[in-house]
């Protein structure tokens, strides 16, 4: 997935994608260990996407990048 495609998720969802990224890594990295794993680019790619994610969220905490907002939270800034 390109920058821009997680560019247009809230923060919610890249903290939900960090999780899932790396759980996938650790089952990638277990497949390889134990010989399962066919195409090892996978791995690459899972270490690429995660590193693309952190860095946009990063880019939010350091105000270079504005981040669309849930709903929810919203409503609490507002308050």
């Amino acid at each position: 997935m390109k920058a821009r495609e997680y560019r247009e998720r809230t923060l919610e969802e890249l903290h939900q994608t960090v999780q899932d990224l790396k759980q996938d890594l650790f089952n990638l990295r277990f497949q390889h260990a134990t010989g399962q794993l066919d195409d090892v680019t996978r791995m690459n790619q899972a270490k690429r996407n995660l590193a693309r994610v952190k860095t946009i969220i990063r880019e939010h905490e350091l105000g270079i990048f504005k981040m669309l907002v849930s709903p929810d939270q919203e409503s609490t800034a507002a308050e």
